[in-house]
């Protein structure tokens, strides 16, 4: 079992060998958030302190996949680096270079070396970038998932994960006959329903994100 607090220390000598400005106000004690499924750390900033938070996934995790999301969160601790842009991507790929990382702005878990969970009956994929996300049961982005967008942009596809082989089989998207449409006055977004709703009875009750009135217009 990995000691986050011993590797905080170790990756934080590596990050001061090749002058990455991190922090100076870093807890030594690392957050572990046995909640956390989607996200592998976290750099949490309070005034000008800094603190560590690492999922409990990375608990059983390779070493070395543990230190890369610890190196990953002291770079958000660099001045102008709470975000993944240049300044962040120039740092991360000095530490990657230097001591064999692969610091990107998301990580999968197949990369992470971490085993998919028992209960994961779907596996999203961004076509664009690859990030996966797993889901235990069927919701909206796994029937439709042409209506959502990874964070990067890019679309997304659906496959379904069976624990006996390990396959993943592409899930064909749920086309539920579209009985009522509303639209957006004001920005024309469309929304499609298949079953009677209160927005569908009453639509002038309702807006729209961009806060246009709604309209029915099937």
């Amino acid at each position: 079992m990995n000691n986050f607090d011993e590797l905080l220390q170790l990756v934080i000598k590596e990050a001061k060998a090749v002058n990455i400005p991190i922090a100076n106000r870093i807890s030594d004690k690392v957050i572990v958030n046995k909640r956390a499924a989607k996200r592998f750390g976290r750099c949490i900033k309070t005034g000008n302190d800094h603190v560590i938070e690492l999922s409990a996934m990375l608990l059983d995790a390779p070493e070395l996949s543990c230190k890369q999301t610890i190196a990953h969160e002291l770079i958000h601790t660099c001045p102008g680096c709470m975000n993944h842009g240049e300044k962040f991507r120039y740092y991360a790929d000095i530490m990657n270079r230097k001591y064999g990382y692969h610091i990107s702005r998301t990580s999968s878990r197949e990369e992470m070396g971490i085993e998919k969970q028992e209960n994961c009956k779907y596996v999203i994929i961004c076509q664009r970038c690859g990030n996966k996300s797993e889901r235990s049961k069927r919701s909206s982005i796994v029937d439709h998932p042409s209506r959502y967008k990874c964070k990067c942009g890019g679309s997304l596809k659906v496959f379904s994960f069976s624990s006996e082989t390990g396959a993943e089989f592409a899930v064909r998207e749920n086309k539920a006959e579209i009985k009522y449409v509303l639209a957006c006055v004001k920005c024309g977004m469309r929304i499609e329903r298949s079953k009677l709703s209160k927005a569908v009875k009453n639509p002038s009750a309702y807006r729209c994100k961009c806060g246009g009135s709604l309209k029915r217009i099937k």
